[in-house]
């Protein structure tokens, strides 16, 4: 008989669950055109918050007015290049088109001096430039059946840049309610996880919460390393346009993908242009700035948040390799925490063990 209740409840308990699972994965459903908008919001506001606290107490502890900067920043740092971009690229597309317009018909120029110089691949490449520009015709069919390839790429790509646009926008904006309620936002987090973990949840938390600016500032500060190397190497190299190839070299640091593809084929443009000795300088710089993320990256990272150096080289790698970009916070996070977890799990059998007798006299 005392039994039979319990019995009951189990269909009621059985729809309660289901009705949570089903509501839960709505609502994920509901939120998932916004995840990378608020993954990325996420980070920024966590690495940055410092900042938000400091530019406040430069106005006055006025809170809206260092949000109203932050966002302009954000907007600065991450709308307006892209929108120039595109605009350069819609002003010139004419040009482009009777530039392209007159090579089908008139065909190449020659090829410059210094292409028949490069290593290897120099001469090849120089003879297959004559061919193509003495004969228009024969380059107009080589290349007429990729128009229509390279039109339908670009309408690809444009529809993903609009995207892209779109979700840099919302992030601006997640990002500004965030700067605005960012300690109701962590006290519910907090509060989160320690009823789902207890008080392990909650020091997970302010890891997680170290990890990304940990990450950030090893990204950022090394980039800027890598930026300032690879400029002084490019100004004693005196290659044209230093400025511009440095604030170029400042990008891919920042996506991770290096100052090589800036420094290597302007070292190979010196040595080929009877530059040897400022290409070599150009080369030892390239050497150092390209080899120096593997160095100062984790160092700082393992600085700012108190982790295996192992565990941090595999959340950035590991993440990249599997998220993109935003994997560079997401991989480092996530091992912080299933590291604390698991740490603070296996501390509790020391805990709780029972203590040795005291000896016998």
């Amino acid at each position: 008989m005392t039994d039979r209740p319990a019995v009951q409840d189990i269909p009621r308990i059985t729809l309660g669950v289901l009705a949570i699972g089903v509501m839960t994965a709505a609502s994920l459903w509901v939120m998932l055109p916004f995840a990378a908008a608020i993954i990325w919001a996420t980070m920024i506001v966590i690495a940055t918050w410092p900042i938000l606290l400091s530019i406040q107490a430069r106005l006055g502890g006025r809170r809206g007015l260092a949000v109203a900067v932050m966002v302009v920043a954000l907007l600065a740092l991450l709308v307006i290049p892209v929108w120039i971009g595109i605009s350069a690229i819609a002003s010139n597309a004419d040009r482009v088109a009777q530039l392209a317009g007159s090579l089908l018909k008139e065909g190449l120029p020659p090829p410059p001096a210094w292409l028949e110089r490069v290593p290897l691949a120099g001469p090849r490449l120089s003879e297959g430039w004559r061919g193509a520009a003495g004969d228009p015709e024969s380059l107009a069919a080589r290349v007429a059946p990729h128009v229509g390839e390279a039109a339908r790429w670009l309408a690809a790509k444009a529809g993903g840049l609009g995207t892209a646009i779109v979700q840099f926008i919302l992030t601006v904006v997640v990002s500004g309610i965030l700067y605005s309620t960012g300690e109701r936002a962590a006290v519910g987090v907090r509060r989160f996880l320690r009823r789902l973990a207890g008080e392990r949840g909650e020091n997970a938390a302010e890891l997680a919460a170290k990890a990304v600016r940990a990450v950030a500032l090893g990204i950022v500060v090394t980039a800027l390393a890598q930026t300032a190397l690879s400029g002084v190497g490019l100004g004693l190299a005196r290659v044209p346009h230093a400025g511009l190839l440095t604030a170029i070299a400042f990008v891919l640091c920042i996506a991770q993908l290096g100052p090589l593809l800036v420094l290597a084929p302007a070292t190979i443009w010196l040595y080929t242009s009877a530059s040897a000795g400022r290409g070599t300088v150009l080369l030892v710089f390239a050497v150092v700035a390209a080899t120096l993320d593997n160095f100062l990256r984790p160092v700082l990272i393992r600085r700012g948040a108190d982790l295996p150096l192992l565990l941090i080289l595999s959340g950035v790698i590991g993440g990249l390799i599997g998220f993109g970009i935003v994997g560079l916070f997401v991989g480092p996070v996530v091992l912080a925490v299933t590291w604390t977890l698991l740490a603070s799990w296996v501390a509790d059998l020391d805990r709780t063990a029972p203590e040795p007798p005291p000896p016998r006299p």
